[in-house]
């Protein structure tokens, strides 16, 4: 079993960990950084990211950890960091996409503004935008300075609630917010995170760019802060009590780090594959391994960011 012990020297290696500043992504970028990773922390608040990075540099002795401004909310802020990070000219060996919301209510997030508004003919709806095609297109900007990398390593972070988006995704739903229920669009939005990395590492085949997915466990973070307010008072208490069995982010972050860090996913040639605690493979939702909707998810993905970005 991979343990924080296994992670390698990574005193040549440069990351970016989206939503670094706490839970998972915290304990993710401080690893890294402990390891000798130059680490980016991409969010939304800088105020909230430099706390964690003047944390992780104390608690680490590695002050090349630095705050990277990134709304996933906002498309052409996702376009403007990563535009910024390239500007650098450093290289980038490992890209760990671990931000998030879950279960919130149906809201839309406009891609011209910070404001969460209500349905809109031309928004996204929060989580999908987010937890997946924010990532997207922030991963299709870095990918040749990936390339160039090489070999380098791209993270997406899914989890077991993709198992619940049994009709795949429902492309003609996701932006009526009365079609769908919260955990249901949840669902769907780490379901795309399973489709494009399968998508993502069959167009880089034959390049030493290694991208795979996971799913972190059931963990202590303040994710489910979105979920509090949305559930009955019986989910709640359901939470609460799976709370006691949680697992802490620093366990959280271990089968994240093993994609991002462990020799054995070059020397085993892991590609495209879904990973759980701690470190194994698992098979995902059959859905996940339908060519048809792979496609159908990238074709789509890539029309609606050109549209959006048009306007």
């Amino acid at each position: 079993m991979f343990t924080l012990n296994d992670i390698p020297n990574l005193s040549e290696k440069v990351a970016i960990v989206t939503g670094g500043n706490s839970g998972i992504g915290y304990a993710t970028s401080r690893e890294l950084a402990r390891h000798g990773a130059h680490v980016f922390i991409a969010s939304r608040n800088e105020e909230l990211a430099n706390s964690a990075i003047n944390r992780i540099k104390e608690e680490t002795d590695n002050n090349n950890v630095e705050f990277l401004h990134l709304d996933l909310m906002n498309l052409r802020n996702v376009k403007r960091s990563a535009e910024n990070f390239l500007s650098r000219g450093l290289p980038l060996h490992i890209l760990i996409n671990n931000a998030g919301i879950m279960a919130t209510q149906n809201t839309h997030f406009s891609l011209l503004s910070f404001i969460l508004i209500s349905q809109a003919q031309d928004d996204i709806q929060d989580q999908f935008g987010v937890n997946y095609v924010g990532h997207y297109l922030f991963t299709k900007i870095l990918l040749p300075r990936i390339e160039e990398s090489a070999p380098s390593r791209i993270v997406n972070v899914s989890c077991e609630a993709h198992r619940s988006a049994r009709n795949g995704i429902e492309f003609d739903n996701l932006q009526n917010e009365n079609a769908q229920s919260s955990w249901c669009r949840y669902a769907q939005s780490k379901l795309a995170n399973i489709l494009f990395t399968k998508a993502l590492a069959n167009r880089c085949e034959g390049k030493n760019v290694y991208v795979n997915c996971n799913h972190p466990g059931f963990v202590k973070t303040e994710l489910v802060r979105y979920m509090r307010e949305n559930y009955t008072f019986f989910g709640v208490l359901m939470l609460k009590i799976g709370y006691l069995f949680a697992s802490s982010p620093e366990n959280g972050a271990i089968t994240q780090l093993y994609c991002a860090t462990s020799p054995e996913i070059e020397d085993k040639n892991y590609r495209g594959l879904y990973f759980i605690p701690y470190g194994k493979i698992c098979a995902p939702n059959p859905k996940a391994e339908d060519e048809t909707l792979i496609n159908n998810l990238w074709i789509y993905t890539e029309n609606l960011i050109s549209e959006k970005l048009a306007d």
